[in-house]
């Protein structure tokens, strides 16, 4: 048994100093608009939803959903986050094939998250993706603004429908919106 253990270990430690050798001589791929193997978007989105679980306080919005609120996060989102994520005319961000991972394209494909997720997303960014940490940047109020927007957008009350619509002359919904994005959606 003894035996066995020693070389379960060894082939380990083969295998972790192989992929550093691997990785060192420069084998893995870096471009940012490479579209990522199944395997390896399933991999980080367990990861990504693991590290959620473990981290991430479930608090509550202290930010009340007014039309008023609805609409700064909705100002906060064009300033911030459309670049990435999706315009509010309905069309795929500038920056869609330029990531590594894709940004979730969340006007298009609203999130299903629940809003601490959300916010803890928003708030720390997350690793390896582009995606950064808006907690030196944005306000705490500003930052749950933004996502109580994002928690709602398949839902958003009348005025800031109209709002919404005044301002980029579109209806927030698309005439045939795609399947949402699901953080355990491992395509």
């Amino acid at each position: 048994m003894r035996n066995f253990i020693l070389g379960v270990l060894v082939v380990i430690a083969a295998l972790l100093i192989g992929g550093a050798i691997f990785a060192a001589a420069g084998m893995l791929p870096t471009s940012a608009d490479a579209t990522p193997p199944r395997w390896e978007r399933r991999m980080a989105m367990t990861a990504l939803d693991a590290s959620m679980d473990r981290h991430a306080p479930r608090v509550t919005n202290p930010v009340p959903p007014t039309d008023e609120n609805l609409i700064d996060g909705m100002k906060i989102y064009t300033m911030n986050c459309a670049l990435c994520h999706g315009t509010l005319d309905n069309k795929p961000a500038a920056l869609e094939h330029s990531l590594y991972p894709p940004a979730p394209q969340i006007i298009l494909r609203p999130l299903d998250d629940p809003e601490w997720h959300i916010y803890y997303a928003v708030r720390t960014g997350v690793r390896y993706t582009g995606m950064p940490a808006w907690n030196k940047a944005l306000t705490d109020q500003d930052m749950w603004k933004v996502t109580g927007f994002l928690s709602r957008l398949d839902k958003l009350p009348p005025g800031v429908q109209d709002y919404w619509k005044k301002s980029y002359g579109v209806s927030p919904q698309p005439e045939n919106p795609a399947a949402p994005n699901r953080e355990h959606d491992h395509d």
